[in-house]
C-alpha cells in the first residue's frame, strides 16, 4: 500500500498545481481572442457609379471582409458618386462609403442633415481629374469649352462638384457657358465615341479602366488643368482640398503619348459615423491596410494606401474604432 504524502508534500503538489493552472490559463488568454467576439451582422457599403473605380475597390473590400469577417455580410449600393455617398452615410442610408475630402468638407460647411456625426476610418488614394476629348479637338484648356457639349457627371456625383468648380475657376458659368450633360463613366466613353458630346470630366484613381479602354479604341487626349490650382483655392470651402498634381505618362500610354500631363489631385477617405460599433469600425480599418495589395493588384490607385497617412482624415475626426486600429499598430 501506497503511504500517505507528508503534509507539507501536499501542500507543494497543490500549490504546483495550482500554478499550472495559472500558467495553462494565460497560454489561453495569449492564443484564444477570449472575451472579444468577431464583429458580426449586416452593413451597407455606399460605393459609386458602374464601371467607376469606387464600385471596383468595393467589390473587392467585400472580398477581403468576408474573409477577415466572416459573420458580417455587405450589401454594396451603386451611387451617383461621392456627394450622394456622403449623404447616404450621414443620413443613416449606409454603414460606410468612399468619398472624395471636398465633397464631405462642402456636405459639412452646408450644414447639411448629420454633418455633425460623420467620421473618418482612413486615407485612401487620390482622385485625378481627367478632362477627355478626341485628338483630334482643337480644345487645348478649359476656356476652350465655351458652347460645347461637356459630360459632367451625375447630379450628386463628386465629378459634378469638380466640373462646377474647375468651369467656374476657368471663367466659365456651368449652366450657361456650355451645353452640360449629365452622365457617369459608364456612359461618357460611348457618348465620346458617338460623337454626342465633345468633351468629358471624369475624377478618379489611376488608371481608370473606362478610360483606358477609350484611349485603345480611338485616339483621345488629357487636357491640362494644373494651372487652375490658384483659382480654385480661391473659391475657398471644399476647393482647398484640389492640389497639383502629374498624371504620370504610363496612366494611359495611347492617350499620352510618352507626356505627364499637370491635373488636380483630391483624397479619397473611407467614411462612416460615430453611430457605427468601434470594434467593427477597428477590424475594417485593419482589413482596408491589410488588403492593399491584395487589391492594389486590379485597382491600381490603391497601391499607395499608406499606414503612414492613412489616419490624416481632414476634414473629418478619426472614428473611435479607427484610433484603436492606429495606436494598435504604432511602432
Amino acid at each position: 500500500m501506497l503511504k500517505a504524502l507528508p503534509h507539507i508534500g501536499r501542500r507543494r503538489a497543490l500549490q504546483g498545481a495550482a500554478a499550472a493552472l495559472v500558467v495553462f490559463g494565460l497560454l489561453l488568454w495569449w492564443l484564444l481572442p477570449v472575451g472579444e467576439d468577431s464583429p458580426s451582422g449586416r452593413i451597407a457599403f455606399s460605393t459609386g457609379v458602374r464601371e467607376g473605380v469606387y464600385e471596383r475597390y468595393g467589390k473587392l473590400l467585400e472580398t477581403s471582409i468576408s474573409k477577415d469577417m466572416p459573420d458580417v455580410d455587405v450589401d454594396l449600393l451603386n451611387s451617383e458618386g461621392s456627394q450622394q455617398n456622403v449623404a447616404r452615410v450621414a443620413t443613416g442610408k449606409a454603414d460606410f462609403t468612399i468619398a472624395a475630402a471636398d465633397a464631405v468638407e462642402t456636405y459639412r460647411l452646408d450644414g447639411a442633415p448629420g454633418w455633425h456625426r460623420l467620421r473618418g476610418c482612413t486615407r485612401l488614394y487620390d482622385d485625378y481629374v481627367q478632362l477627355v476629348v478626341p485628338r483630334s479637338s482643337k480644345i487645348k484648356d478649359v476656356a476652350d469649352l465655351r458652347n460645347k457639349r461637356v459630360a459632367v457627371g451625375q447630379e450628386h456625383s463628386g465629378v459634378r462638384l469638380i466640373a462646377d468648380r474647375v468651369l467656374d475657376a476657368a471663367g466659365l458659368d456651368p449652366t450657361t457657358d456650355i451645353k452640360p450633360v449629365a452622365a457617369g463613366i459608364d456612359t461618357m466613353p460611348s457618348l465620346l465615341k458617338d460623337r454626342s458630346i465633345d468633351a468629358f470630366f471624369w475624377s478618379g484613381g489611376l488608371p481608370t479602366n473606362s478610360v483606358r479602354a477609350l484611349s485603345e479604341e480611338m485616339d483621345i487626349k488629357l487636357v491640362k488643368l494644373g494651372y487652375l490650382v490658384e483659382a480654385l483655392h480661391k473659391q475657398g470651402g471644399g476647393s482647398r482640398y484640389y492640389r497639383a498634381a502629374t498624371m504620370p505618362a504610363d496612366a494611359y500610354p495611347e492617350a499620352q503619348q510618352g507626356s505627364a500631363v499637370p491635373t488636380l489631385a483630391v483624397a479619397n477617405l473611407l467614411v462612416t459615423t460615430d453611430r457605427t460599433d468601434p470594434e467593427l469600425t477597428e477590424q475594417l480599418t485593419r482589413t482596408v491596410i491589410d488588403s492593399r495589395d491584395h487589391i492594389g493588384d486590379q485597382v491600381h490607385a490603391a497601391q499607395v494606401v499608406d499606414l503612414r497617412t492613412a489616419l490624416f482624415t481632414d476634414p473629418l475626426p478619426l472614428h473611435d474604432g479607427a484610433r484603436r486600429y492606429y495606436r494598435s499598430v504604432k511602432p
